[in-house]
């Protein structure tokens, strides 16, 4: 199922001014039985548009075509009369208590993973089983996706009981079999509550076929379901979506901006961002066509100006510095779902998403699989197929801000895309403590193997009069970078210098641009530059080229990958590392053959350049 008409559904979530709106996700074994439930609920609790039930019903007689509840879905589609919207992802209705969406996840097994995106975000789950057929596989996968997601509220409905004439033997050996299953996940049941949708018993009132049956109404349980209350006092936890910048009328504001997940911020509050730990004061709370704000809390999108301009970038996460910061690391311990087509293997990379963050990422390794219909563990896998459930280790190529499951859910879950499609998902765990990384062991393996010549490193010395340096001018300001790049080939070149500007662009588009993409194919460029790199210093090479967006991280791993040869970093206009060192800083703006001798002079300093004079 998809969702073909966000922006009307939007509107319709949004429910009346004030009143409280509640998300259900109701799931089940394809054919159990889903759809009737809804449409059955809908047309019993009264919030069909007046006509839409006898309309439908003289349609199928017209055509010879037996009525289903069920089809309410299809009928009722852009209806947006009477305070009902249904699209073909999720429906909205309101009771007198408060508004409801209820979002009809898949139930065919190629479709957990539109499941996943239908529970992701809701606050409580129905879980159909159909009476006759039982409890199938995929009943017990939903399951599990519904304890992995962290969904407290969970009720069974045991659909289609009509056909195993109301037996009450046959509900309860349902319930004994399901709860004694969900227990064994740490999923705690509200209720199980017997019903035929067909024939409407126990949707919305009770029925004299279940006379031995006293709890609630399918009804009466979402109605008495409780609304999670917003989790301001956890930590704050913003992923920055983006950063605004406005030029017009003289306004030099930067509005750094996201969706508040747990916590509070307030105007005065010191503001850090993790992973790279850069810190300012919140001057403002930003708000479009509105009045100026004071607080923003859990559950608000919103921006915020700082009083000290710094830079960071998006995926970043935001915290207050007087609470419990995130966990900061490239190793973690996870429960994984995958839904690929593909197997997951060991080695090859993923993209993976937390927060607003997308970072490359690998399977480091398999710990054990567990078969999510069974809950037995499979030892000793080299793969995690589809459909698998695997306590792995991932790593990401660069640090990122995380927190455990079981202590900020939100800021605990990810998703792993492969080939532009959602593939995995999962729970955070625990933190790795990295003895080693991916990358270290890329190198060692490189090292190893590398098959050198019978030109050593002192002859190239001696013959170019320098060593090699991999020279990399950064900074926000594009064309000052490349014009001092190759104003310094230039230079070298005619004191015949072995020198060499490398046009990034011309190898790596994604990284010679201001506004970087958030791409894996960026992470893996760099990774490829940094084996560039090696070759060419090893050849004795003064290469040089310019970079735009990177980070403490890139360079980092720039750093390590060229090793044993070093990196020279030539920053232009503001300084944005926040602990990596640079070599020369440049003010933006200065004069070009000024600051062409300025860093002549460090690389003579540095005895880069041997028997070297400006």
């Amino acid at each position: 199922m998809e969702n073909t008409s966000p922006q009307k559904t939007e509107t319709a979530a949004r429910g009346a001014e004030g009143r409280e709106q509640l998300s259900i996700v109701i799931v089940g074994h394809v054919d159990h039985g889903k759809s009737t439930i809804i449409g059955r609920l809908l047309a019993d609790a009264g919030a069909l548009p007046e006509g839409k039930l006898e309309d439908l019903r003289e349609r199928c007689r017209k055509s010879a075509k037996p009525f289903e509840y069920a089809f309410l879905l299809d009928a009722l589609k852009n209806e947006q009369t009477q305070g009902i919207t249904i699209d073909t992802a999720r429906c909205f209705f309101k009771t007198a208590r408060r508004d409801y969406i209820i979002n009809d996840a898949p139930g065919h097994i190629e479709f957990l993973k539109n499941m996943v995106t239908g529970a992701a975000r809701a606050e409580a789950a129905l879980l159909v089983i159909d009476a006759r057929e039982g409890v199938q596989q995929n009943s017990r996968r939903h399951g599990y996706m519904v304890s992995m997601l962290g969904i407290r509220q969970v009720s069974v409905v045991v659909n289609k009981l009509d056909l195993m004439d109301y037996s009450e033997q046959a509900f309860e050996a349902i319930r004994s079999e399901y709860a004694e299953f969900l227990a064994r996940l740490g999923v705690e049941t509200v209720s199980f509550i017997p019903v035929s949708a067909r024939n409407g018993v126990n949707i919305a009132s009770r029925s004299d076929e279940t006379p031995w049956y006293r709890g609630p109404t399918v009804l009466e349980q979402i109605e008495s379901f409780v609304k999670p209350a917003a989790p301001t006092d956890l930590p704050l936890r913003m992923p920055v979506q983006d950063i605004y910048r406005f030029t017009e009328h003289d306004d030099d504001r930067r509005i750094v901006a996201g969706m508040v997940q747990t916590g509070s911020l307030a105007k005065g509050d010191e503001a850090i961002f993790q992973p790279s730990g850069k810190c300012s004061t919140i001057a403002r709370i930003e708000g479009f066509n509105s009045s100026e704000q004071t607080q923003a809390i859990a559950g608000q999108a919103t921006g915020v100006t700082l009083t000290t301009q710094i830079y960071i970038k998006p995926g970043e996460l935001m915290c207050r510095a007087d609470q419990r910061q995130p966990r900061i690391g490239t190793q973690l311990r996870a429960n994984l779902f995958w839904m690929g087509k593909s197997p997951m293997v060991v080695g090859r990379p993923y993209r993976l998403r937390i927060g607003a963050a997308r970072v490359q990422v690998n399977l480091a390794a398999i710990l054990n699989v567990l078969d999510a219909s069974e809950l037995s563990t499979v030892q000793g896998k080299g793969q995690v197929d589809r459909h698998d459930v695997a306590e792995c280790v991932l790593e990401t190529v660069r640090p990122i801000a995380f927190d455990l499951h079981n202590e900020i859910e939100t800021n605990g879950r990810f998703v792993i895309v492969d080939n532009y499609e959602i593939s995995g998902c999962g729970v955070i765990l625990e933190q790795v403590e990295a003895r080693t990384s991916m990358l270290h062991e890329h190198v060692i393996r490189r090292e190893f193997a590398w098959d050198k010549g019978n030109v050593d490193r002192g002859e190239r010395q001696a013959r170019f009069n320098h060593k090699g340096r991999f020279i990399v001018f950064t900074g926000p300001t594009g064309n000052a970078r490349h014009e001092l790049a190759k104003r310094l080939e230039q230079h070298l070149f005619r004191k015949h210098c072995n020198t060499y500007y490398l046009g990034i662009g011309n190898v790596f588009e994604d990284l010679d641009a201001d506004e970087p993409t958030r791409s894996v194919s960026r992470d893996e460029h760099v990774q490829q530059l940094g084996d560039l790199a090696r070759i060419m210093t090893d050849a004795g090479l003064l290469l040089i080229t310019t970079l735009a967006g990177v980070d403490d991280y890139d360079l980092e791993r720039l750093k390590l990958l060229n090793e044993p040869n070093q990196l020279f970093i030539v920053n232009v206009g503001e300084n944005i590392f926040s602990h990596f060192p640079v070599d020369v800083q440049l003010p933006d703006g200065a004069d070009t053959r000024d600051a062409i001798n300025v860093v002549i002079r460090e690389l003579n300093t540095r005895e880069v350049l041997l028997d070297y004079c400006i």
